[in-house]
């Protein structure tokens, strides 16, 4: 399905190209067919993937970025193999594993915090741009992520979203529909390498 997409003035040169092509590449990815799966899956390293046909809400973000020349995997693998005590320890792990750690909402949220900008969370729209990242708490403690997309709500209220939630790859109006827990601009200058 093609889609018309609304651009935005809302950086300047270099910058808006970068997040104008993120969220293109966020949009691309909704025309792909994927099943949610949150299985562990031993994967290529670097510039790894799971099936293309299977995916989380981390995987939409991992291969929007890998679109516009960022790979996530190596990122998050590289920061976390010299900064291990800094990302969460939320799954008894000793060290590092290049298969999965990626592909948690908790340390992305880590990794943009400490190499892209951690932005306001707030309920006001104007506050998010298309390219942003959000992070959400679905409810008892269960993490989501997505990108802000050039594409707005059908009121013209607010940036719409690509994430998945369970249905697969997929455009959605729920930048507001649980509780915010981050908000971040990683790219262009912000990028590791």
């Amino acid at each position: 399905m093609l889609r018309l997409l609304f651009v935005g003035l809302f950086f300047s040169g270099a910058q808006h190209d970068f997040f104008v092509k993120l969220s293109n590449a966020a949009l691309e990815l909704t025309n792909q067919q994927v099943e949610y799966d949150p299985a562990y899956f031993f994967i290529t390293y670097p510039n790894g993937d799971v099936p293309g046909n299977k995916g989380v809400c981390t995987d939409v973000i991992i291969r929007a970025y890998r679109k516009v020349g960022i790979d996530l995997q190596k990122e998050v693998h590289e920061d976390m193999k010299k900064n291990f005590d800094l990302y969460p320890q939320l799954w008894g792990l000793r060290k590092t594993d290049k298969n999965i750690d990626h592909r948690r909402v908790p340390n992305l949220m880590v990794y943009f915090e400490r190499h892209g900008v951690a932005l306001k969370k707030s309920k006001d729209p104007n506050e998010y741009k298309p390219g942003d990242i959000v992070t959400w708490d679905l409810g008892k403690g269960i993490g989501h992520i997505g990108i802000v997309i050039n594409e707005k709500s059908r009121d013209n209220a607010r940036y719409l979203v690509v994430h998945n939630i369970g249905n697969g790859q997929e455009v959605s109006d729920c930048l507001f529909s649980y509780e915010i827990t981050g908000h971040y601009r990683f790219g262009s200058e912000n990028q590791g390498h």
